[in-house]
């Protein structure tokens, strides 16, 4: 069984009532977004439906749904090939979290109360706390928190949808970033400013804080991303 087939059918939920061809879909769309294949591997529709016993019907559509996304290719004489994230993609990714990032915060500091400020605070005095023990799974958690608590304050539903939409994108930059301890220290110290900038509802540095995060987040990123591609 081939490293695509074995993640995606870790990542295949069937407790799920939804169809199978979108579960297919977005088990082989995490699959290949949090980096658990290599880029340029390739997909062979008959494999999948013989060494998962899904008929291929449901493949094709899921293949056809990941080439729309831009994660597949199919190429003469190869098939489906993974394309993957590209470094293209990544800054078009991120351009587009500074946009989301900074209108969940500006919208949210207006709406929070003293009580949660102090909740936020609290989150990171526990990420913090985390860090030191170098847990990194619980980091990974509470930075999750922490930006999810901002989206839940803003309460703009389609911003938060949108968001969600990208969630997968996100996962995989985040992981990358702060399971470096390099990045990570570097990553909370910029998250209290965020949340400094917040509390005083100063419009201007959050917004500059917010765009610098996300910025030396790409750059790490990048830079991770192209020595991955020379091990594989």
């Amino acid at each position: 069984m081939n490293d695509f087939i074995r993640e995606t059918g870790k990542n295949l939920d069937l407790s799920d009532s939804r169809p199978l061809k979108q579960l297919l879909y977005e088990a082989m769309r995490k699959t290949i977004i949090l980096g658990e294949v290599a880029t340029g591997g390739r997909i062979n529709e008959k494999e999948v439906s013989r060494q998962m016993n899904i008929s291929r019907t449901p493949i094709r559509y899921a293949l056809k749904q990941l080439e729309f996304d831009g994660l597949v290719k199919h190429t003469p004489g190869r098939g489906v090939v993974i394309q993957g994230i590209s470094i293209k993609d990544a800054h078009e990714i991120y351009a587009i979290r500074i946009a989301l990032d900074t209108l969940a915060q500006a919208t949210a500091m207006n709406k929070m109360t003293e009580a949660d400020f102090d909740e936020m605070n609290q989150l990171l005095l526990e990420t913090d706390q985390a860090n030191d023990e170098d847990d990194v799974d619980a980091v990974l958690e509470k930075i999750a928190a922490f930006n999810a608590m901002i989206y839940r304050k803003a309460d703009m539903p389609r911003l938060q949808s949108i968001s969600y939409k990208m969630r997968e994108y996100l996962i995989y930059f985040r992981d990358i970033a702060i399971r470096a301890h390099e990045r990570r220290d570097k990553a909370l110290l910029e998250h209290r400013i965020i949340y400094a900038s917040m509390r005083l509802k100063d419009k201007n540095a959050l917004e500059l804080i917010t765009k610098q995060h996300l910025e030396s987040s790409l750059v790490f990123i990048i830079k991770e991303m192209e020595q991955r591609k020379n091990n594989y």
